[in-house]
């Protein structure tokens, strides 16, 4: 089978596909990962430290920390999050990530950031950070 470049490995979510996620039943979504508490977990082939909660019409995303991927972990995470706010009639996806100080930045995120419509921004409570208040319906 070729392997065009236009074809994207599927990115597993601690051994889970998209759909798999999107098929778990709302309280077990709730239960275990909108917490709004910090949350590690693998994506692929990346390390990930975030945290989700949901408030109101909005699912928000913050993400501290995001150690190795590089095969598109980020825009698999989105598409997972644009998928289960339609879903679950959410209007938006608000994403925060702390990537503006780091010690040793990526430069390739930060073109994938920039690129998708991210904002640095001065966030209440939260301090600098890549911000995108991504609308879902």
């Amino acid at each position: 089978m070729k392997n065009s470049a236009n074809q994207r490995r599927e990115i597993l979510f601690e051994g889970f596909s998209e759909a798999e996620i999107l098929a778990l039943p709302i309280e077990q979504i709730d239960q275990l990962v909108l917490t709004g508490q910090p949350l590690v977990f693998h994506a692929g082939s990346a390390t990930v430290l975030g945290e989700f909660r949901l408030e109101a019409e909005r699912l928000t995303i913050e993400l501290a920390q995001i150690d190795g991927g590089g095969e598109g972990v980020l825009v698999s995470l989105a598409s997972l999050a644009r998928q289960y706010a339609r879903l679950h009639h959410i209007n938006t996806v608000e994403w925060i990530v702390h990537a503006v100080n780091c010690a040793k930045p990526n430069l390739k995120l930060r073109r994938v950031l920039m690129a998708r419509g991210f904002v640095v921004r001065e966030l209440p409570g939260i301090g600098t950070a890549y911000h995108l208040l991504d609308p879902t319906l």
